[in-house]
């Protein structure tokens, strides 16, 4: 699309000379995506690092992109000539991301004071997206479709990995806690640990491939489109599954019906959808005798108590006194409350969990910052980025997620500013003096 067709805002101009991401920042851009769809907590503890666990150091409770996202934007400062003039520009760029990642560091000093658990998730949860998408502020195209390239292979791989768990049974690495597996959880861990945080990003990243990622070939977008809804079955998360079909299936009617519409349906689609019809009785058939469909309704059937611990959060919102849940209940008081009230795996909405253990006070600030954070990057986006952000917003209620430690809002961050990424930016040869980063 030509750019005179998108709107003036959405133009780019050249960044600055001191402020132009160099091949270091680059590369340690698309090492961070590696790192954060790649590397879950069972990987990490093959290696001796317990990050989902509660003993061992504190360095190792957080994510490996974390530290590399500090160090890149402390080498980008440093780098630039002139880190005033750089932090100044990156504020002016990112207003909202600086604004999280100081509330982050604000709100982390409140933990620290009180003693209260969960310090390190506000760095992988709050801080470490907002520098990610500070640094992305600056990448030119080049950084961008490597970005993107290192995201397709390392959700492809996460897929196939995923698949082949469900086929053999044998769970490569295994969500663990303190090194404990669940031994009665057999759904597909693949690359990210954790099957629901599998399914909510192979979700947004499917959403993504439907509205988004023009920069593929559209035979090998619907590939992958194809791939990823095969491994959002076998990870098993069923809100992201209802999510998928319901706005990802009515997106892809709309354009079906609206390609027929004009005319202009292209001989080699029109092929392709025919034999897919032609082979769908004989793959269900395939997929119904392997018990695929079993294991699905089984999702469906037995939710672990989930139906009813989403009714008793709101119970204990009710018992804690006013005064306490402004500024933050004793923790030890709420974690008995939660286990009377039978809630062991957790309270599944992340702020009502963010409430009843740090108070309503932190969790509006830190609701209105991530809120703000959310609106600044998908602004940057191009037009569809709506689709994965609908789902995003609908999946990020349905479990603790930002209320605990994750690196889900990173993901996030970088599939739609990957995949709806702008035209390329214009860039003049005198935009590109000076010596690179």
């Amino acid at each position: 699309m030509a750019d005179a067709a998108w709107p003036a805002a959405a133009r780019f101009r050249p960044s600055p000379r001191f402020a132009q991401l160099g091949p270091l920042t680059g590369s340690g851009l698309v090492l961070t995506v590696l790192l954060l769809y790649g590397v879950s907590g069972g990987m990490l503890w093959t290696f001796g690092y317990n990050y989902d666990g509660l003993t061992g150091g504190a360095a190792t409770k957080i994510h490996p992109s974390t530290y590399l996202l500090v160090a890149l934007f402390g080498w980008s400062l440093l780098a630039s000539g002139d880190p005033v003039r750089r932090f100044v520009h990156l504020a002016a760029l990112r207003p909202a991301s600086l604004v999280m990642a100081v509330t982050a560091v604000l709100v982390l000093a409140v933990f620290v004071l009180r003693q209260t658990p969960g310090m390190a998730g506000l760095l992988d949860t709050f801080f470490a997206p907002a520098l990610l998408v500070m640094l992305m502020a600056d990448a030119d195209d080049r950084v961008m479709r490597r970005m993107e390239g290192a995201l397709h292979v390392v959700m492809t791989a996460n897929a196939l990995l995923g698949l082949y768990e469900f086929v053999t049974g044998n769970l490569i690495f295994p969500y663990r806690f303190d090194g404990a597996v669940f031994e009665t959880d057999l759904r597909s861990a693949a690359l990210q640990g954790h099957p629901l945080v599998n399914a909510m990003m192979t979700a947004c990243y499917l959403m993504a491939l439907l509205s988004g990622a023009r920069t593929l070939p559209d035979r090998l977008r619907y590939v992958l489109i194809g791939l990823q809804s095969a491994a959002l079955v076998v990870f098993g998360g069923r809100a992201a599954l209802l999510a998928s079909l319901l706005f990802g299936g009515g997106y892809g009617l709309f354009a079906l019906m609206r390609q027929l519409a004009s005319g202009r349906l292209p001989l080699l689609a029109a092929a392709a959808g025919a034999v897919m019809l032609a082979l769908m009785p004989i793959s269900l058939g395939v997929l119904w005798s392997s018990g695929f469909f079993d294991a699905l309704l089984s999702r469906f059937i037995s939710d672990g108590g989930s139906a009813n611990a989403r009714m008793e959060m709101f119970e204990l919102v009710r018992i804690i006194p006013l005064r306490d849940l402004i500024v933050g209940p004793d923790v030890e008081w709420v974690e008995s409350l939660r286990r009377i009230h039978g809630l062991e795996w957790g309270i599944e909405n992340p702020f009502i969990k963010m409430m009843l253990y740090q108070g309503v006070l932190v969790t509006l600030l830190l609701a209105v910052t991530f809120s703000l954070f959310i609106r600044e990057f998908a602004k940057q986006c191009a037009r569809g980025v709506w689709l994965p952000m609908v789902v995003w917003l609908i999946l990020l209620n349905a479990a603790e997620t930002v209320a605990s430690k994750t690196t889900m809002p990173a993901k996030f961050a970088l599939i739609v500013l990957c995949l709806h990424r702008l035209p390329p930016r214009p860039v003049s040869p005198e935009a590109w003096r000076g010596p690179a980063r």
